[in-house]
């Protein structure tokens, strides 16, 4: 599946790689020239050119076919169809594979994730990817216990929890989930606290209930300048997970 010719002006490089991946899979064994390319994203050559490098770098098959009428190709024997992962799924599995950062495995890890993303559908693997922005990491990797209510941050939505504070003083809050930051062994759920009208810090272990409710949140952004943690070492999570070169 591609992209409409008029949405294509408005697509970002990470979807531009997924966009290039479907549109030489549709056509497969067939080539397309870079210059097609080009004026089907509405980029330059050269752009199409990078973007063909970094999709070959990441493992995916695409290769060059020489010739007046040669161009790219993709290897359809080694590529997935389109598959249903939610994004829920996708960002899970980008968590569980920072656990392999430092272990010899993490190139491989890596490449993985990224065959898995490119075979997604595209709405689902830019919904993906818009999860795991709101998703930080302070330190070399995710924090081994896995935060229980990573499947419910519907984010738009707002959820009822039970919060214990310091002293075990339980109080029951409705909150918009905005993102997780995920510090050394400990999840942090920020939210925009409904009780207190402006962004809040829960610490993971300290919620008892979570239920979540048909209201609807208004857009807020990922308040990253206003949460009190270091910049230095904290990263989005990605779903394009780094390689070593």
């Amino acid at each position: 599946m591609s992209y409409p010719r008029s949405n294509v002006r408005d697509v970002n490089r990470t979807d531009r790689l997924y966009a290039l991946v479907e549109e030489l899979r549709a056509v497969a064994p067939r080539p397309r020239s870079a210059r097609w390319l080009a004026e089907r994203f509405e980029v330059s050559v050269r752009t199409v050119e990078r973007d063909i490098a970094a999709l070959q770098q990441s493992g995916t098959p695409v290769y060059a076919e020489p010739g007046r009428t040669g161009g790219y190709c993709l290897d359809r024997a080694h590529t997935l169809p389109p598959v249903n992962l939610t994004p829920q799924e996708a960002v899970a599995m980008a968590l569980a594979l920072r656990r392999l950062d430092g272990t010899p495995f993490r190139q491989a890890a890596a490449s993985g994730l990224r065959k898995l993303v490119a075979a997604m559908r595209a709405d689902d693997a830019a919904a993906a990817q818009a999860l795991a922005e709101r998703i930080h990491l302070v330190g070399a990797s995710a924090p081994a216990t896995m935060p229980p209510v990573v499947g419910a941050l519907p984010v738009g939505r707002v959820l009822r929890i039970g919060y214990a504070d310091r002293s075990g003083a339980t109080t029951t809050r409705d909150v918009e989930p905005l993102g997780y930051v995920g510090v050394r062994e400990q999840w942090y759920l920020i939210a925009w606290c409904r009780l207190r009208a402006s962004v809040r810090i829960f610490r993971i272990d300290r919620i008892s209930t979570v239920v979540p409710t048909r209201q609807a949140a208004p857009p807020r952004t990922f308040p990253e300048a206003e949460l009190d943690i270091p910049a230095a070492g904290r990263e989005a999570l990605s779903l394009f997970a780094r390689t070593a070169g």
